[in-house]
């Protein structure tokens, strides 16, 4: 398969500009001005301008900073919870796996959007409460998948000798586990980013996401629905970036899978 050359520098591109942008582009992404309202793209203003007269592109960077923060702290959280959890059902199984498959399968059970939709709804939207109300909902899959992966490493021969021989649980984990469950970790870990990336954009589109004067990808994108007849480029920009990060995100994590898919096969053989 074609390595993701492409994706894997578009994100570094992008990573890169959410930390150095706004040194690089030095356009305010507050300032207003009447004389500049609406304004297509142009060698002044590359993206153009919002109602307020102010520079999309200096938005979308300022809006980097926090669509990629909760995307990779909502994934990093959601994912080592996912795996301590599905670990914990795969290696001790009996009642642990029980009650963590009944709290699995009570989390499934509602809708995440409308969970998310719910827990927002209560508290005020910020950067860190986002990253804590998406990673509450987004632990399960990966939680299921290590669960599963976890059980065929607990019946493998030389696992239940080391048990009987009263190695060091914590041991065993962190020196046979980990190795096996690292790709399923790598690939959840990708779409878990690209999950709460949508997750932020969807809930500030609907206004109850990243407040004024906070902006996000998602938020820039509400701003331009109003015009979006008279003045495309207001939320064409900021749902580009959207669907690139999410499409390079999603083509990394194909790769890896496929990787992963064709080590197993070979193992197998």
């Amino acid at each position: 398969m074609k390595k993701p050359y492409f994706s894997i520098a578009f994100l570094v591109f992008i990573f890169f500009v959410s930390i150095f942008g706004s040194s690089l582009y030095q356009v305010s992404a507050y300032e207003l001005n009447t004389h500049s309202i609406l304004l297509p793209p142009s060698i002044e203003h590359p993206m153009g301008t919002d109602r307020l007269g102010r520079d999309v592109l200096a938005r979308i960077i300022e809006g980097s900073k926090v669509s990629m923060t909760i995307g990779i702290m909502s994934a990093l959280i959601s994912s080592f919870v996912g795996l301590i959890v599905g670990v914990s059902a795969g290696f001790f199984r009996g009642t642990s796996d029980k009650i963590i498959v009944v709290l699995i399968d009570l989390f499934l059970t509602f809708p995440t959007f409308f969970l998310l939709l719910a827990l927002v709804s209560y508290v005020n939207a910020s950067v860190w409460v986002l990253v804590f109300v998406i990673s509450v909902t987004g632990w399960m899959g990966m939680a299921r998948l290590i669960r599963s992966e976890s059980f065929a490493i607990t019946n493998k021969p030389f696992i239940k000798v080391l048990k009987r021989s009263n190695v060091n649980r914590l041991k065993i984990i962190l020196k046979y586990y980990t190795p096996i469950l690292a790709p399923i970790f790598l690939i959840s870990f990708t779409f878990g980013v690209g999950g709460a990336i949508l997750a932020e954009s969807g809930l500030s589109f609907l206004g109850i996401g990243i407040m004024p004067p906070q902006m996000s990808w998602g938020s820039i994108l509400s701003e331009g629905k109003g015009v979006v007849d008279i003045a495309w480029w207001v939320s064409f920009f900021p749902g580009l970036m959207i669907f690139l990060v999410i499409y390079s995100l999603v083509n990394i994590s194909d790769y890896l899978q496929n990787v992963t898919n064709q080590k197993d096969s070979m193992i197998h053989e």
